[in-house]
């Protein structure tokens, strides 16, 4: 498993990541100590997760994952093993919404009261004292994210600045509870702000932006990609395969039994008409070349320059050892040509 490097920091991490936001939810204890299990023996040692999980979020199942891989630690103490992500939850876009209200009681600042709240409870969670790459999961402030567009600044515009939330995940840092820090859902200027603060006051510095990158959904090209490569800020792409929509599963008005979007079908970012037109044209493209198309997907986004890791989900083991697998497959130049053939048609059709 090739391994890239985190930031500008000495940790490596592979390729592949493991995401575990299915876990205490479509997954079950067992089946996510399995996960954990394979993907390591693979070559994978990165593995992300947040406090906000399980997905959809409610809460029944608030920290559930992090507990999940908490309780992993302990079976087979391999904690040294693994580099851990997880993320704190703030205030704006869901986290203004009634089903995170249960979170420290629906304030969900990104300031030091909560920031320190958020990450002593996932490192009990998680039953470890430190974590290796601690993100923001979503800007507190007003921009575009989830599939936003049209900057709109609002009115009453009171988030946490980023300088505050900087300095105090720069203490935790200095305090040994957190190794890096990375944003999610980030924009541009965001990234920048971050890494201006952090050069001009002495402070941490971001090291990774965990956004939506996939077939469907290439926005990150537009700004983000410059920022990543000339701040060395890699990408840590989520939803590489659309919630599974880029597998061709859903094709045709298909609703595979326990697939999420079958389960929850309020999940609608993938799946407009155009995503759709979109989707037949890779899946064909796929197999004219005898590809798997979620294979095919995976290792376009794997093979990104801008791309630190690739973040994987599963909720059967074949649907694992698939995505895993997918580290062996090459595109060839017609292959990618003919991938950019169908996005400059149907460019982003669900950013």
């Amino acid at each position: 498993m090739e391994k890239s490097r985190l930031g500008r920091t000495d940790i490596q991490v592979s390729r592949i990541c493991l995401g575990t936001m299915t876990w205490g939810e479509q997954n079950t204890r067992e089946e996510a100590f399995e996960q954990m299990d394979i993907a390591l023996d693979r070559g994978v040692n990165f593995f992300d997760t947040a406090e906000l999980y399980a997905i959809p979020p409610r809460v029944e199942t608030y920290g559930a994952t992090e507990r999940i891989i908490g309780e992993w630690f302990r079976a087979r103490g391999r904690r040294d093993q693994v580099v851990l992500a997880s993320k704190v939850a703030c205030r704006n876009a869901i986290g203004r919404g009634p089903q995170v209200a249960y979170m420290r009681e629906g304030e969900m600042r990104l300031d030091r009261a909560n920031i320190t709240a958020a990450l002593d409870a996932s490192l009990k969670r998680l039953q470890t004292d430190y974590i290796d790459l601690y993100q923001v999961h979503w800007p507190e402030r007003p921009c575009n994210m989830f599939g936003q567009l049209g900057y709109d600044q609002g009115a009453g515009d009171d988030a946490t600045p980023i300088l505050e939330t900087l300095e105090i995940l720069d203490e935790l840092a200095r305090a040994g509870k957190i190794r890096a820090i990375g944003v999610s859902n980030e924009t541009p200027w965001g990234v920048m702000r971050y890494l201006h603060l952090a050069e001009t006051r002495g402070l941490k510095r971001v090291v990774s932006v965990q956004n939506p990158y996939n077939l469907l959904n290439r926005t990150y090209d537009i700004g983000l990609a410059e920022v990543s490569l000339r701040e060395d800020c890699g990408l840590l792409a989520y939803s590489p395969l659309a919630f599974g929509a880029l597998s061709g599963k859903y094709l045709n008005g298909a609703k595979p039994a326990g697939a999420r979007m079958t389960l929850w079908p309020f999940y609608v970012r993938y799946t407009n008409p155009q995503a759709e037109a979109a989707t037949a044209r890779y899946a064909r493209l796929a197999g004219d070349h005898g590809l798997d198309p979620a294979q095919m997907a995976l290792a376009f986004v794997t093979a990104r320059p801008f791309l630190t890791a690739n973040i994987i989900g599963a909720t059967t083991r074949a649907q694992l050892e698939s995505n895993l697998d997918s580290v062996n497959v090459a595109l060839s130049a017609e292959v990618l040509a003919e991938i950019e053939a169908i996005h400059a048609a149907i460019p982003n059709p669900a950013p």
